[in-house]
């Protein structure tokens, strides 16, 4: 068997077969290029080196639903996932969306880090949900305390989960029909994913419109990138055609080193417009917010870290707005 010969776009970064990553000013992946953007020449370059767009604050909606379902997906653990989720899931409920997490890590990072204490305390979780034809989401969720924004907890249970649903007909598609009930009620429903490429992980990305990639501005992050883009490659080929890749995040962020720098640099070589013209820098207060259980915006809503994730929810709302745009 003769394998598919990958093309090298940077050290450690390939494209899988039939795709470039490096894009310019066309649709890549199903994300409009910043080109479609309005953008002002004047304007200062941002951390990736391009002139910043306008992102407007979004006007208030008249009604709600039916939810966007985004997967925050990286296989590499400790780049930003949870963060993101929980960030940018209040960031958008601040802006007058309703948000539904979903917490598809067994660690229960997510839930933890919305200050529900012990996950292994609670008595139902996704895990119920995916395994129990006759639990519904609403006997799941629970209020993280953030109006407008909900959560489907999880705790270690779910590491069984990959194994029992092994032998389920249409095993990819289980979650996708969990959640399915809840679509209308949610403008937006935010998976977080574990940091692996495996069944849970497949779930994920077959129940999603689009995947966020969060990534950590260092050398090694880069280097697993391919294998999660010929994973979302294969998800888009054989389960689930309409999936697209939103946008790619760079989180960690030190404009101080001249490393970070680079990597953001090369990131953005790779994957051109799909880069979010935001950027989450490294600070302490993400962990301090943790600690307190609360999104960064209501820990420390004036910091440069709650400020970095309302900027994210503006640009993500503009995407997701000429992307619909785009289907008409």
């Amino acid at each position: 068997m003769v394998s598919t010969p990958r093309v090298p776009v940077l050290d450690g970064i390939f494209a899988p077969p039939g795709r470039d990553l490096v894009t310019s000013t066309q649709t890549t992946g199903g994300v409009l290029s910043s080109a479609t953007i309005e953008t002002d020449p004047s304007r200062a370059l941002g951390p990736t080196q391009r002139p910043v767009p306008e992102f407007p604050e979004p006007a208030p909606l008249a009604e709600h639903g039916p939810a966007r379902i985004v997967s925050i997906c990286n296989q590499k653990g400790g780049v930003g996932k949870t963060t993101t989720t929980i960030n940018l899931g209040a960031a958008l409920a601040e802006y007058g969306r309703r948000v539904l997490l979903v917490d598809f890590d067994p660690q229960g990072a997510l839930s933890v880090g919305l200050g529900k204490g012990d996950p292994r305390q609670l008595d139902m979780t996704i895990h119920n949900l995916l395994l129990e034809s006759d639990t519904d989401w609403e006997d799941v969720v629970i209020d993280t305390g953030v109006d407008g924004m909900d959560l489907l907890p999880s705790n270690i249970d779910l590491s069984g989960a990959e194994v029992q649903l092994v032998h389920e007909v249409g095993r990819e598609y289980i979650l996708s029909q969990a959640l399915k009930s809840a679509v209308p009620h949610y403008d937006y429903i935010l998976i977080d994913c574990q940091p692996s490429l495996g069944l849970l992980t497949v779930n994920a990305l077959a129940a999603s419109h689009g995947v966020l990639i969060p990534l950590e501005c260092e050398y090694f992050a880069m280097r697993g990138v391919a294998l999660l883009m010929e994973t979302i490659d294969k998800v888009q080929g054989r389960i689930n055609p309409s999936l697209v890749i939103d946008g790619v995040l760079g989180t960690m962020y030190d404009s101080r080193t001249l490393h970070t720098r680079e990597v953001l640099g090369r990131i953005v070589e790779a994957f051109g417009d799909q880069v979010f013209h935001t950027v989450i820098n490294r600070t302490v207060r993400f962990p301090d917010a943790t600690v307190a259980g609360e999104p960064i915006t209501f820990f420390d809503p004036n910091s440069m870290g709650a400020n970095a994730y309302r900027g994210l929810a503006r640009e993500v709302l503009v995407r997701w707005r000429d992307l619909e745009k785009a289907k008409v």
